[in-house]
């Protein structure tokens, strides 16, 4: 039985039986309390892999591939596409709306919102923009030049996508593993070999997927914004664009079936690689393979690391693009300013303790507060980056900024609630009526005749506890709470 140290309120130690690899636990004792022995299996194989110095596992912690779900690990020397998914990216953005919270009072504005914003941004496993009555369809050659470009300014003009909006993203662009872009660069020839091989199976249908949510625990959600009452809330919400009492709208989705299909072909080649030269796995699990910095298979998982990164960053612009255009439809003349988008599921070279190292965040967030040498000479310099919290339509939802102390994290946060019961055993348990009765009672709707029983909020921990964990480990503090009036989502199996 693996027992967690604590060394504070919320902090702990998980030890891997080497002394000189323990983990860094985030964490109240209930939460704690909730990780399962595969979680922590997990995350022992994960911090015990070759090159890696810092694992931390974060209140969201649960199951995932190779390492847990809310898990950050830290290597200077490999890289893991495990503790990244197969959700490449996969990403939260606010966009805020200079409309009263009184606007979308009555359930029948609320209903036609809905009917709005599912005419133009599809959901389900599959479904593109020929599958809405008002898509955005997005030609080959632009979802070539995206892939590679990622934000510039020109694939957002041509995609109708604000292009200051860029600005207000944590990465705007990803480029190839030799920082070569454009084109003629490394992600164009990358891009080149994987159409010639016919490598990204229906390229094509998964152009189309831009612009939309996917299925499982992806969705859009209509918030009314609620600043906290104190000084420096007030000055980072102004920093971001938040405005206290108003409509905003929050996103969560990731790269679709191109990012599924660039880390699946990735995750083969590599294990192939391991059996190949029988390659010793972490903890023997073929989910946890990884390739060294400099070698070709590091190149090329970083270089198809980017190129589903930049779809993601476009899905989520070009979704904004859409909810802005829907509300239009409800409420002309409306404004619309995004105020961050910041992904949860991706490798970043980053600076820790001194050092250059590859920080693989797996369901966790970047948290670098005010003053961070990152942050120097954007906005966010003096208060920090907002970051996007979600936790569930009733309990509602958080944005936050991090405090010195998420040093302790390597500058990363959770991503969310993380998964309390599995999609089956959710299923199993809850009772629909119940969930649907209580959407009702909280005056929250929904496009779905019913609301998906393993999306229920009974399936996910605490948001209150877990939100708790992150405050008393000093990692972020709030700006703002997002209170949800209605739901857009899917009942299939999640992407990510």
């Amino acid at each position: 039985m693996h027992q967690i140290i604590p060394t504070g309120e919320a902090t702990g130690i998980l030890p891997t039986g080497d002394p000189t690899r323990p983990i860094t636990v985030i964490g109240t004792p209930a939460i704690c309390a909730s990780f399962d022995a595969v979680c922590l299996r997990q995350a022992i194989n994960s911090r015990r892999a070759p090159g890696v110095t810092d694992l931390i596992l974060n209140p969201d912690g649960h199951c995932g591939y190779g390492a847990p779900v809310g898990s950050v690990l830290v290597s200077p020397t490999h890289i893991y596409p495990g503790p990244v998914g197969v959700d490449i990216k996969c990403s939260m953005s606010l966009l805020q709306f200079d409309l009263p919270a009184e606007a979308i009072l009555e359930k029948s504005v609320r209903r036609a919102l809905i009917k709005a914003l599912c005419e133009r941004i599809p959901t389900g496993m599959g479904k593109g923009q020929r599958d809405v009555k008002k898509g955005r369809m997005v030609s080959s050659g632009t979802g070539q030049r995206l892939l590679v470009e990622g934000a510039s300014k020109e694939v957002c003009n041509e995609l109708g996508i604000r292009p200051e909006w860029a600005s207000r993203c944590e990465d705007a662009c990803h480029d190839g593993h030799d920082g070569h872009d454009g084109t003629s660069g490394t992600l164009g020839a990358r891009l080149k070999l994987h159409l010639d091989r016919g490598s990204i199976h229906n390229f094509d249908a998964k152009i189309s997927q831009l612009g939309s949510y996917g299925g499982g625990n992806h969705f859009g959600e209509c918030e009314v914004v609620d600043v906290a009452d104190n000084d420096r809330a007030r000055r980072s919400a102004k920093v971001f664009g938040l405005c206290d009492g108003k409509v905003a709208f929050l996103s969560h989705c990731g790269s679709r079936g191109m990012g599924h299909a660039l880390a699946m072909g990735q995750f083969h080649d590599l294990q192939r690689r391991f059996a190949e030269g029988d390659i010793p796995l972490p903890g023997g699990d073929k989910e946890l393979v990884y390739a060294p910095l400099g070698s070709p298979e590091a190149n090329a998982y970083l270089d198809d690391m980017a190129l589903g990164a930049n779809f993601a960053t476009l899905n989520h612009l070009l979704i904004n693009a859409l909810v802005l255009e829907a509300f239009r439809d409800v409420f002309p003349g409306v404004e619309g300013q995004l105020v961050y988008l910041i992904s949860h599921n991706i490798a970043r070279r980053e600076t820790v303790d001194g050092h250059s190292a590859w920080v693989h965040r797996k369901g966790a967030t970047r948290a670098f507060p005010a003053g961070h040498p990152a942050l120097a000479g954007t906005r966010y310099a003096e208060t920090g980056h907002p970051i996007l919290l979600p936790g569930n339509p009733q309990a509602g939802s958080c944005v936050m900024v991090a405090e010195p102390g998420a040093k302790l994290s390597c500058y990363s946060v959770n991503h969310g609630l993380g998964r309390a019961m599995g999609r089956r055993a959710a299923i199993r348990a809850l009772d629909q009526a119940t969930i649907d009765r209580a959407f009702a009672e909280h005056d929250i709707l929904s496009n779905c005749h019913r609301y998906p029983l393993d999306e229920a909020p009974a399936a996910y921990k605490d948001f209150d506890e877990v939100l708790r964990s992150v405050k008393l480990a000093g990692l972020a503090s709030e700006v703002a709470r997002l209170r949800a009036r209605f739901v857009i989502k899917d009942g299939d199996k999640a992407d990510d």
